[in-house]
Formats: C-alpha cells, sequence, structure tokens
C-alpha cells in the first residue's frame, strides 16, 4: 500500500473517529439528563408522600434507570468503537513511518549509486582525455625534417577527431596511431605532416583550417543517417552540424586543400557534395565499424606517403579491409570533381 493511500486512509479513520465522539458525547449527556432526573425524583419522596405516589414515583425512577441503562450501554459501546479507532490510526501511522522510511534508504541508495557512476564516469573522461591529451601532444611535438633536396614538397593532412560522451565510443587514438605508423613506414614519409585537433566543436573548424591550411581534411567520428557530421558541444555532447554548413565550410576555404576524407558513418552525401568545392573527397555509404575505419584509413595514407595517385591510395585501402578480412570494402566510396583526372591527382610527387 502507498503513502498517499495510507495517509488517506488516516484520514478517513480520523474522521470516523470523530463522528463516533460526537456520538459518545451525545449519549453520555443523555444519561447525565436521566441521572438528573432520577435524583430529583428520589429528592421529592419524603415522609408525607402517599403510599399510592410512592409507587408512581418508584415507577417512574425504574422507567428513567432502565433509559439511563440503555445511554450507557450505547455510550460504552461507543467508547469501545472510539478506542479501536484510535488504535487502528496509530497502526497506520506505525505503517507510514515505516513506508517512509524505506522510500528514504532508498532514495539515499538510488542517489548514493547515481554519484557513485558519476564519479566513475569523470574518473574515465579523465583519464580518456589525459590519454588523448598525451597523444596529441607526443604527434604535436614531433618534428617532420625535409632531409633530401630530393623529397617532394610536403603536404599536412589534418586529422580532426570528434568522439562526444553521450555517443558509443569510437577507438580515434587506435585509427591515428596507424595512420602515423603507416606515414612512418611510406617512402616520402618526410613529406606528409600530420596535424590533429581533438574533441572538436564546430567553431574550431575554421581556426583549424586557417591555422594549419592544409592539402588533406580527415574527418574520424560518428556521422548521422541525416548527412549531419557528428561534433561536440561545450559540455562533451553531441553537436550536430548539418550536410549544408559542411559544404558551404569547404566553399570558403577550398584553397589549398585537395581531398577530404569523411571517415564517419553515412558520410557519402557530404563527400559528393564538397567535390563542387575540392577536387577529391571520400565518404561511407553506411555504417562503418572501428577496425573498418581504422585499416582503411591507415592504408590510404600510406600509398600516398609513397606517392600514388588518390585513386590508387583509395583502391589499396579497400584491398586491405580485404586482405584483413573485413567485409566492409564497398562501404567507402570516393568521389571527384568535374575535369578531374583519376590519375593525375597526385598528392605527394618527387620534386624534379
Amino acid at each position: 500500500m502507498s503513502i498517499e493511500t495510507l495517509r488517506n486512509r488516516i484520514a478517513q479513520l480520523e474522521r470516523e473517529k470523530a463522528n463516533l465522539e460526537k456520538s459518545l458525547s451525545r449519549e453520555r449527556e443523555s444519561a447525565r439528563k436521566k441521572q438528573a432526573e432520577i435524583a430529583q425524583i428520589s429528592r421529592s419522596i419524603n415522609k408525607n408522600t402517599s403510599l399510592s405516589m410512592l409507587s408512581s414515583k418508584q415507577r417512574q425512577i425504574e422507567s428513567k434507570q432502565k433509559q439511563l441503562s440503555g445511554y450507557e450501554k450505547k455510550a460504552a459501546d461507543l467508547q469501545s468503537k472510539v478506542a479501536a479507532k484510535g488504535s487502528e490510526i496509530l497502526r497506520k501511522l506505525s505503517e507510514v513511518d515505516r513506508a517512509e522510511n524505506q522510500a528514504q534508504r532508498r532514495k539515499d541508495q538510488d542517489e548514493k549509486k547515481r554519484q557513485d557512476q558519476q564519479l566513475r564516469h569523470s574518473k574515465q573522461v579523465t583519464r580518456e582525455l589525459e590519454r588523448q591529451s598525451h597523444i596529441h601532444n607526443q604527434l604535436s611535438s614531433t618534428p617532420i625534417i625535409v632531409k633530401f633536396a630530393d623529397l617532394p614538397k610536403k603536404i599536412t593532412v589534418l586529422f580532426i577527431a570528434s568522439n562526444p560522451e553521450d555517443q558509443t565510443q569510437l577507438k580515434l587514438d587506435e585509427e591515428i596511431r596507424a595512420i602515423t605508423k603507416k606515414i612512418r613506414e611510406s617512402e616520402f614519409r618526410d613529406a606528409v605532416e600530420l596535424k590533429s585537433i581533438w574533441a572538436t566543436r564546430p567553431d574550431d573548424l575554421l581556426q583549424a583550417l586557417n591555422e594549419h591550411k592544409p592539402t588533406v581534411v580527415h574527418f574520424s567520428g560518428h556521422g548521422s543517417d541525416q548527412g549531419d557530421l557528428v561534433l561536440q558541444d561545450d559540455s562533451g555532447g553531441t553537436k550536430l552540424v548539418s550536410l549544408e554548413a559542411i559544404v558551404q565550410l569547404f566553399k570558403v576555404m577550398a584553397s589549398g586543400i585537395e581531398l577530404v576524407v569523411f571517415n564517419a558513418c553515412y558520410s557519402h552525401a557530404q563527400a559528393e557534395e564538397v567535390t563542387n568545392h575540392v577536387k577529391a573527397a571520400i565518404g561511407m555509404n553506411d555504417s562503418v565499424g572501428d577496425d573498418a575505419a581504422r585499416v582503411f584509413a591507415a592504408q590510404l595514407y600510406s600509398a600516398i606517403g609513397f606517392g600514388r595517385s588518390v585513386r590508387e591510395a583509395f583502391e589499396q585501402a579497400k584491398v586491405a579491409l580485404q586482405l584483413e578480412g573485413i567485409p566492409e570494402e564497398d562501404i567507402p566510396e570516393l568521389f571527384l570533381a568535374d575535369g578531374v583526372d583519376n590519375e593525375s591527382l597526385v598528392l605527394v610527387q618527387p620534386q624534379t
């Protein structure tokens, strides 16, 4: 029985008890009056009272005593009912106390559980941010030095990572680790400079593109099936950036950008649209798993670092998925701007 139901029952019992007490008071008042009448008749009897009058008064006294007995019996019955109602009210009050104590204990337990979960989550987020910051600092502090005159002109790959707390957590650090490893193992590794920004907010995009002036822009994270790009808000939650906004971004920031890679689910529409402003773009026509995203991206930049064309690099990245037994080679799509030749778009070329 709920606390509210118990309280309603107590209120009803108190009303019933009050009505019984009123009835008891009436019966007691009636009994008092009969006692007074009996006493008055008794006082009227004296030595001058005739035998016939004495007999009449005696009958009156007996009648009123009988009525008095009825009042007293009703009063006793009502008194018993009042006491019973009082006992039931006390029992219900005790039940309310127990129910309230149980509810408070459950509330305290739930609050402690919530606080413990919040503390664990905060610690996990802090550890993840520290780990990503450490990776970012390592990558940012690694100098890329051109050692030979015949190396190609340096290009910059800007890795833009977003992994909101309220989304499924992706292994973006594993992806950039694999890309970094493959670039360092490529023939023209000193010609490819990898920059990264993490926990990306929408207002970070213009700043990063202005600051790093990339040749390749690589988005790594979530995408929505409506064509939105999933970034983060200031609290670490999801912030959707529309397809139209992404296209407008590359319309005004296209200078120097030759390839845009959307390594995120359902991003083929974004890739197709931005080729109105950049030479080439890669997007995904379905959801893509962590392993597929990592293997595809790593081989893509490995081939670019070996001086392969964007088309060749794209095809090699798809083959890498097949070699790893990841059946997602049909998900990535390459889009080229009108007039761009498949084999002529080479981002890393040795100088002659």
